[in-house]
């Protein structure tokens, strides 16, 4: 079992920084991506980075050149720095684990962090 305990988030001023972290526990060798979801209130929930197995990275358009997404194999975490944020960013984060073993996917969600951006 996968479980993706998310931290990091908070209050901040329109333009400062937050690092989320995703600590996953469970199996995850077999993951084909992980990735950072966010979802505002009365919006649904939108992929904001993702880091696929292989390692290449993809950015929603409205964090390109502001949002970072890395991961440490060796401590089973993924990592969202977020610079330069917009009250826009406001969201509940979700980290999101894909796993794909034998051509099949699992997907696994954490619990969420709130980040809330002020003007």
């Amino acid at each position: 079992q996968v479980q993706l305990v998310e931290s990091g988030g908070g209050s901040v001023q329109a333009g400062g920084s937050l690092k989320l972290s995703c600590a996953a526990s469970g199996n995850i060798a077999r993951r084909c991506g992980m990735g950072w979801y966010r979802q505002a209130p009365g919006n649904g929930r939108e992929e904001v980075s993702t880091i696929m197995g292989d390692g290449t990275t993809r950015y929603a358009y409205s964090v390109k050149g502001r949002f970072t997404i890395s991961q440490d194999n060796a401590k089973n975490t993924l990592y969202l720095q977020m610079n330069s944020l917009k009250t826009e960013d406001a969201a509940v984060y979700y980290c999101r684990a894909d796993l794909c073993p034998g051509g099949m996917r699992w997907v696994y969600w954490g619990q969420g962090t709130q980040v809330t951006v002020s003007s």
